[in-house]
């Protein structure tokens, strides 16, 4: 491990320069000296202690610098995954959480929140078929993210907006949001009613999809992880006047251990790429082609029916959702959820998110 001189004073967890109680940084940063050096450096077996020229002594436990060091960092993984394409989710049997569970205890909430972390998409079955229980649901976990689609959406094959949705029509593999500077979290679904045939939906792993191209083609995956797209929503229908711009590569990853945090792929809503330059354009190009045709591969697809009573949950940041056509009425409702929410419930039960 090594640290530098600066950093070791600025985290001094010292009751003058730390408040223990509301785990907030009390010493002014900028007041450090940038060329400062310790006095003294003491080690014992557990403890490494530094004597400042000002007098002012900091202690570290060592293990406390292992763990928050650059080194121990580049080795942690922030987020533990099962990556899966069909097989290897069905093979899994990943139970289902019933409503009330879900709703009135902390282990039902803790096994549904502990699924949807490694798996990117989790159910609750048994729910009443209404808005007002799949909003219920929801709150469970997080705020409900209020969006230029509302609070709650309710949606049947209207063309209420302008946005392939809200028809009948086949939807290919996404995420949404992808024109929101920071895509939605969680999405949830509930088929309220559906009275016709198909309408069946995909769920495809994208992270799945990334780490083949990582590993079959690792500079294709960096070319994805660094080029910047715009993704465009214009809307223009009825009451309902938008235009959002997303700015993003399609693959986002932390920059000190290379793990993947968040894919945005929609091929509908991305705009003119013109933040390319001519001679990466074309490399992009045959990268954006390996990702699609591993997101494409029919092993790697997911097909559920959603039906009155079972609500599935989806990261918005990890697994793509697509639709087969259908026919007959149907009636969808959901919402998105605040990320920062989901993952703030999910720690406090013990979770690591």
């Amino acid at each position: 491990m090594r640290f530098d001189y600066v950093w070791l004073r600025d985290h001094c967890r010292s009751a003058s320069c730390y408040n223990s109680k509301t785990h907030q940084r009390s010493l002014d940063t900028a007041s450090v000296d940038l060329c400062i050096q310790p006095k003294t450096i003491r080690l014992d077996e557990t403890t490494l202690f530094f004597t400042w020229p000002d007098g002012h002594v900091t202690r570290y436990d060592l293990d406390w610098l292992v763990k928050n060091s650059y080194e121990g960092q580049k080795q942690k993984v922030i987020q533990p995954r099962i990556l899966w394409n069909a097989e290897i989710y069905q093979q899994a049997q990943v139970p289902s959480v019933d409503f009330q569970s879900f709703l009135e205890t902390n282990e039902g909430l803790k096994n549904f929140l502990q699924n949807f972390l490694l798996y990117g998409i989790a159910f609750v079955e048994n729910v009443p078929p209404t808005q007002e229980h799949t909003e219920k649901l929801a709150e469970r976990i997080s705020l409900i993210r209020e969006t230029i689609y509302g609070r709650m959406w309710y949606f049947t094959s209207d063309f209420s907006r302008g946005d392939t949705a809200y028809t009948k029509l086949a939807l290919d593999r996404h995420t949404d949001t992808t024109y929101f500077q920071e895509p939605c979290g969680i999405q949830v679904f509930h088929c309220l009613k559906h009275e016709g045939t198909g309408g069946r939906t995909l769920l495809v792993d994208g992270f799945y999809a990334a780490e083949q191209v990582l590993q079959k083609v690792p500079e294709e995956f960096e070319l994805l992880s660094q080029v910047p797209l715009k993704h465009e929503y214009i809307e223009n229908v009825g009451e309902c006047h938008n235009h959002m711009i997303g700015v993003g590569p399609v693959l986002n990853v932390y920059p000190w251990n290379k793990e993947l945090y968040l894919i945005r792929y929609n091929n509908y809503d991305r705009a003119v790429i013109n933040t390319v330059p001519y001679d990466v354009v074309h490399r992009w190009y045959t990268a954006h082609r390996t990702l699609t045709i591993e997101l494409r591969r029919p092993e790697n697809e997911l097909w559920v029916k959603l039906k009155p009573g079972r609500v599935l949950f989806v990261d918005n940041w990890r697994v793509l959702h697509g639709r087969e056509s259908f026919t007959g009425y149907r009636q969808l409702c959901g919402c998105y959820l605040t990320r920062d929410d989901v993952l703030n419930t999910a720690r406090l039960l013990g979770l690591q998110a």
